[in-house]
C-alpha cells in the first residue's frame, strides 16, 4: 500500500500500540497459557493470528476503499450486525463466558458481534445524521428516531448482558449526535435518561450493585468480589516508577483475575511502573489527536462524523478500562483498545483504523493532516 495521503503519525502510532500489545499479552498470558494449554505462548499465537493478521488484513481494504462509499452500505452493515447479535442467542451457535452470551462459536472458532456493532454503529449514525442534517433537533423526526436506533442496539446487547459494552456505545451514539448540532436541552435528556437507566439496571441485577459498591468501598469483601480491584492496585503501587522488569509481575501467577483481559493495565504498571503507564498513555493522547484532526480537516459530515466516532471509541473505551483498574470507575469487564487479549476486538479497531485513514486519505481538506 502507497502511504501518500495517508495519516503517518496514526499510522505509526497504530502500530507502536500492536507491538506494544502484543509485548504485554506474551508477557502476562504465560503463566495461563502453560497452565490450560501447557504451551507458554498460546495466547500470544492465537492473539497474532486470529485477531492481528486478519485485522490488517480488514484494514488495509478499508483504508484503500474510499469511506462515502461505506454511506450506501451503512444500513446493510446496521442489519447483519442486528442479525448476529441475535445469532449469540441461537442454542447451539452461542458461547456462554461466565453467564455471558457474548459470542458466536462456530466449528471451534469464536466472535464477538458487539465489537463489530461498535463501528457499524458509528458508520451508520454518521450517514443518518448528516442525511438529517436539518432535522436533528425536530423531535419527531430527529431526536425519536435516533432513539429508536440506539434502543435497536441496546436491546440484544442488554440481553447478553453486556453493560459495559452498552455504555461505550451509548456514549459515542451521543457524542456524535451533539457534534451533529443536536440543541442542549436534547443532550442533557439523554444524559440523565442515560444515567437514570444505569442505575435501574443496577439495581436489577445484584453483581452489577455488587460492583457499585466495591468502587465505593474497596476494602469491602476483599476476598470475595472486591478481590480484582484490590489486586489490580497491589499490582500498580507493586510497580513503582521503573517497574519489577518486563516478565517479572507476580500478580499474574493466578493472583490477578483477567491478567490479560480487562486487568492488562495492571499488569503493565506492575512490570513496567509509572514510567510504562504514561508511554502508553501519550500512544492513546496521540490516536486522539490524530483522530481529531482528521475529522477537522475532512471535507464533508460524513467524514467528520466517522473519524470523530472511530476516535472517541477508542479513547472512551480506554478511560473506562483505565479508570476502572484504577478505581476512579466501578469495574465493568471493558478491556483496553489494542492491548488486551481479544481477537474480535482487535479485528473491529483495525478495521475502524482503516476506515479513519481511508478519511485521511479521501476526505482531507487541502489544509494537510500529516503536516501538524
Amino acid at each position: 500500500m502507497k502511504f501518500a495521503g495517508y495519516d503517518k503519525i496514526l499510522i505509526v502510532d497504530t502500530i507502536l500500540l500492536l507491538l506494544f500489545g502484543l509485548v504485554m499479552i506474551s508477557s502476562a498470558s504465560v503463566v495461563l497459557s502453560y497452565s490450560k494449554f501447557g504451551n507458554n505462548y498460546y495466547y500470544l499465537s492465537h492473539q497474532f493470528f486470529y485477531g492481528l493478521l486478519p485485522g490488517v488484513v480488514l484494514a488495509f481494504f478499508a483504508a484503500r476503499t474510499d469511506y462515502r462509499k461505506f454511506k450506501k452500505l451503512a444500513p446493510l452493515f446496521l442489519l447483519v450486525t442486528l442479525a448476529l447479535l441475535l445469532v449469540v442467542f441461537v442454542p447451539g451457535l452461542s458461547l456462554d463466558n461466565r453467564g455471558v452470551s457474548s459470542w458466536i462459536s462456530v466449528a471451534g472458532m469464536s466472535f464477538q458481534p458487539s465489537e463489530l456493532a461498535k463501528l457499524t454503529l458509528i458508520i451508520y449514525l454518521a450517514a443518518w445524521l448528516e442525511e438529517r442534517k436539518n432535522k436533528i433537533n425536530d423531535f419527531s423526526e430527529g431526536f425519536i428516531p435516533f432513539l429508536m436506533i440506539i434502543a435497536l442496539i441496546a436491546i440484544p446487547i442488554l440481553k447478553q448482558p453486556d453493560l459495559g459494552t452498552l455504555v461505550v456505545m451509548c456514549a459515542i451514539a451521543f457524542a456524535m449526535y451533539f457534534i451533529a448540532g443536536a440543541g442542549f436541552t436534547y443532550i442533557m435528556i439523554l444524559a440523565l435518561g442515560g444515567a437514570a437507566g444505569v442505575m435501574v439496571l443496577i439495581k436489577l441485577a445484584p453483581y452489577r450493585m455488587q460492583r457499585l459498591t466495591t468502587f465505593l468501598h474497596p476494602e469491602y469483601d476483599p476476598q470475595g468480589i472486591g478481590y480484582q480491584i484490590n489486586q489490580a492496585l497491589l499490582a500498580l503501587g507493586s510497580g513503582g516508577i521503573l517497574g519489577l522488569g518486563l516478565g517479572h509481575s507476580r500478580q499474574k501467577f493466578n493472583y490477578l483475575p483477567e491478567p490479560i483481559g480487562d486487568s492488562i493495565f495492571a499488569v503493565t504498571g506492575e512490570e513496567l511502573g509509572l514510567v510504562g503507564l504514561v508511554f502508553l498513555l501519550i500512544l492513546f493522547l496521540l490516536f486522539a489527536r490524530r483522530g481529531f484532526l482528521i475529522a477537522e480537516n475532512a471535507k464533508d459530515n460524513f467524514g467528520k462524523l466517522i473519524a470523530v466516532g472511530i476516535t472517541l471509541w477508542v479513547i472512551f473505551q480506554a478511560l473506562m478500562n483505565i479508570g476502572a483498574i484504577t478505581s476512579l470507575l466501578p469495574l465493568t469487564g471493558i478491556t483496553l483498545p489494542f492491548v488486551s487479549y481479544g481477537g474480535s476486538s482487535l479485528m473491529a479497531l483495525l478495521t475502524g483504523t482503516g476506515v479513519l485513514l481511508s478519511v485521511s486519505k479521501f476526505g482531507n481538506s487541502p489544509k494537510k493532516t500529516n503536516n501538524k
